[in-house]
């Protein structure tokens, strides 16, 4: 940034959203440069604050509109799988890529997340939730390698039904193709969970793995300890930064609705009267069952198609009496 500058490139004062570790040797450093004193500063308020909240905002704006720009680049997609082809050694371009995470509330409801990318391309019908069925806790690796068995066993399914087994016309089935590259999200740890998988489903040969940590945006493949050296602001780092986020929001997405609708169960299911319809909505016009909890029982009561009867019971039910 500023070490490629001209000294009147450089501001008497530099705004900045967090102070530095060592503010000091920053301004001795731009002071040189500049050839006179130079302070960095946090604006609290006034027109500064207000300045550097504009210049954040078009930051991230143009930011993003760089990312689309980018993504939709069928340049840049090309060169991205030509890279992860040659740095992570696959035998040709992953024109199908699968990424996986894994989402919950201190090991309540389980979920994982399978997004696709399709010669670079988000393919959202190919998109697939899991409910993890058979993890007791917090353990994201036994949750991991449920996901990875069920989807990997079901494409073995696939395969090995004959040709002829489909009804004219149909489309196949739900888990048809296999991935070019399986990524996990994680470490090292979530990548032997994956290389696991696939070694005793016997796919070692036709699926590679490969995983992606948050920390240090850090790539690993099997057989090596230390990462796969991808370059910073590659394409190649660029293409698997985006799907390993959308497989993060599409997880915590999922997650969030299963919860949701667990505890709108759980407050007002069972309740006399209440059937499906009139809870959906009493949700949709007290605006949610937060609001729900809240309302006394003169709100419940005003609605007037909700007979008298069931809004006391709603009443009573979310108000039991104190003992």
């Amino acid at each position: 940034m500023y070490g490629d500058e001209p000294a009147q490139g450089i501001p008497k004062q530099v705004l900045v959203p967090v102070e530095p570790d060592d503010i000091a040797t920053y301004e001795e450093w731009l002071s040189h440069v500049r050839g006179s004193r130079v302070q960095i500063r946090v604006p609290q308020r006034g027109d500064k604050r207000d300045l550097h909240e504009t210049v954040t905002r078009n930051a991230k704006e143009e930011f993003m509109r760089h990312r689309l720009r980018r993504a939709a680049d069928h340049n840049s997609r090309s060169r991205a799988l030509t890279e992860l082809q040659d740095l992570l050694g696959l035998p040709e371009a992953p024109l199908r890529i699968e990424c996986y995470d894994m989402a919950h509330l201190q090991g309540t409801d389980y979920v994982g997340s399978m997004v696709v990318l399709e010669d670079g391309l988000p393919a959202k019908r190919e998109y697939r939730k899991f409910k993890v069925k058979t993890v007791a806790g917090n353990d994201d690796y036994a949750a991991m390698e449920e996901v990875l068995t069920r989807r990997l066993t079901a494409y073995l399914a696939e395969k090995e039904r004959p040709l002829g087994d489909r009804p004219e016309g149909s489309r196949p089935g739900r888990f048809a193709y296999p991935p070019q590259l399986l990524l996990v999200d994680g470490g090292k740890g979530q990548l032997g969970v994956a290389y696991k998988v696939v070694k005793a489903l016997g796919l070692v040969d036709e699926i590679p793995v490969a995983s992606l940590a948050k920390r240090f945006e850090e790539v690993y493949v099997p057989g090596s300890a230390d990462p796969v050296n991808v370059p910073r602001g590659s394409d190649a780092l660029y293409m698997l930064q985006r799907i390993r986020d959308e497989a993060h929001r599409f997880a915590n997405t999922f997650h969030g609705d299963l919860r949701g609708k667990r505890m709108t169960r759980s407050v007002l299911d069972g309740i006399p009267g209440l059937g499906d319809h009139r809870k959906k909505r009493l949700l949709a016009e007290m605006g949610g069952v937060n609001k729900v909890k809240a309302a006394d029982l003169a709100a419940l009561t005003s609605l007037t198609w909700l007979p008298d009867a069931v809004a006391l019971a709603v009443f009573e039910t979310l108000h039991p009496p104190q003992v």
